[in-house]
């Protein structure tokens, strides 16, 4: 299926690159640490680094949902009988799906309210636009809203997805 190929490598891309701007960030906040010792603190670090796990944690988020490594506690599940099961997991996938598209059509007008009045982040030296994470939001949401649809159909028709992995 070509969306699930295309879906697959967006996600992968969006998972690296959340991983990536993780890691960097850990050299700032290591350089701000190091600064602040010697009473020099990096200016706005608290602004990018609160806007930075927004965008990180929705550039993931549809990369778990593909690889089907979202929290669930399937204790309970695993004595149902297999009927019981499958249904629970797409009503699970449903739900999963419609939370991220709530999200994604929740957060479309303040995103574009966000980009074309210019809103930004803290005060003074160093203000950081907060477009970027609202879209990161769109997008991981609505990836995760996707992803939840795509496992969802493949359980309904009894189709096989391979389970995502790096």
């Amino acid at each position: 299926m070509a969306l699930v190929r295309f879906t697959d490598r967006l996600t992968k891309f969006l998972m690296i690159f959340g991983a990536i701007w993780a890691f960097a960030l850990c050299f700032f906040i290591l350089a701000d640490i190091i600064f602040r010792a010697m009473n020099m603190p990096i200016s706005g670090t608290k602004e990018i680094v609160a806007n930075s796990v927004v965008i990180i944690v929705f550039m993931q988020v549809g990369y778990a949902v593909r690889s089907q490594s979202m929290l669930r506690a399937d204790f309970l599940v695993a004595a149902l009988p297999h009927g019981a099961q499958k249904a629970l997991l797409i009503l699970a996938y449903v739900l999963g799906g419609l939370l991220f598209f709530f999200l994604l059509k929740a957060g479309i007008k303040p995103a574009l309210r966000s980009f074309a009045n210019g809103e930004f982040d803290g005060e003074g030296a160093l203000r950081v636009p907060v477009w970027p994470a609202r879209f990161a939001i769109l997008l991981g949401g609505g990836l995760a809203g996707v992803n939840y649809l795509l496992l969802c159909i493949a359980e309904i028709f009894g189709l096989r997805i391979e389970r995502m992995n790096l």
